[in-house]
């Protein structure tokens, strides 16, 4: 059968109209009359049904245009991972992220390069900040998704976003009635925090930030998943500060909120090994590069 056919069926079911499909298509009303017929006699089944007034899909021409679109749809990804390969673009990545990065932008980019290269073989690992530099160095990660990251050899990184501090508090507690936090309000409240020697910069940040206020936090408990500190606050061990994003985890037990002082901003940051299959590597960021544009521009 021929290709074109399809595509032309499917301009015609979707436009409802032989004009509109045919300009549409750049083509004149009758060769694409001619065509549509050619593939019922073909397939030995009426596809539409046409009258002076309108056009409308036959039971078997509805299931015959889902059919046709999944069949060109399939040949497109053919095409491109034939032609991806012929580039020489297949391989293993290995993605490494904190905890808190692994909602947003990085799952759309992920969804996107596995439409986009599906033949590319993807491994992904949580890590804290500090796994990750040390990961990259050795070689045993390709791209990681962190909060600090120092200058080497073979690496280069940029900034993947800018977030902000929000405080999480139990949902009783008296202070998550109010929208905004003052800083010197947690004067008093017991810690729940990421542990400094596994990411002293993103530590150093939230310690920094308190004591700007005169708030020295009393730390009680230590974890270092942000999911495991979100679960510790519900459970009322403590409060905590975190950044923005972690706010997705929507976990009940607890509120988010913003503070009313100017919050320091907690990058988050896209680092990547230069010494490795440039073609894989290029295909990756170039897919970020394309998802952050297109949330920067949806504002």
């Amino acid at each position: 059968m021929d290709i074109r056919k399809l595509r032309y069926f499917i301009a015609v079911a979707e436009e409802l109209h032989f004009n509109r499909a045919a300009e549409k298509l750049n083509m004149t009303q009758p060769p694409l009359s001619q065509q549509i017929q050619a593939l019922e006699k073909e397939l030995g089944v009426k596809l539409l049904e046409r009258s002076k007034r309108q056009v409308r899909l036959t039971p078997a021409g509805a299931v015959f245009l889902e059919e046709a679109k999944t069949i060109l749809a399939q040949l497109e990804r053919s095409i491109k991972t034939t032609q991806l390969a012929g580039r020489g673009i297949s391989g293993h990545l290995v993605i490494a992220f904190v905890d808190s990065a692994a909602g947003g932008l990085m799952i759309d980019i992920l969804k996107g390069f596995r439409e986009h290269f599906p033949q590319i073989q993807l491994t992904l690992r949580e890590m804290t900040s500090a796994q990750q530099e040390q990961a990259l160095l050795d070689g045993s990660v390709h791209v990681g998704f962190l909060r600090a990251i120092e200058p080497a050899k073979h690496l280069a990184y940029r900034t993947f976003a800018i977030e902000s501090l929000f405080a999480v508090l139990p949902e009783q507690h008296p202070l998550a009635r109010q929208p905004l936090l003052s800083v010197s309000s947690l004067e008093c409240e017991p810690f729940v925090l990421f542990p400094r020697h596994l990411g002293v910069g993103f530590h150093r940040l939230i310690m920094e930030f308190c004591s700007q206020h005169g708030v020295y936090p009393n730390v009680v408990q230590e974890a270092i998943q942000m999911y495991t500190i979100v679960n510790l606050v519900a459970a009322n061990l403590g409060v905590s500060i975190v950044p923005s994003s972690v706010a997705e985890f929507r976990r009940s037990g607890v509120v988010f909120r913003p503070f009313k002082e100017s919050a320091p901003p907690v990058p988050l940051y896209a680092a990547w090994r230069t010494d490795m299959d440039k073609a894989v590597l290029s295909a990756f960021l170039e897919t970020m590069e394309a998802v952050c544009s297109a949330a920067m521009a949806r504002g």
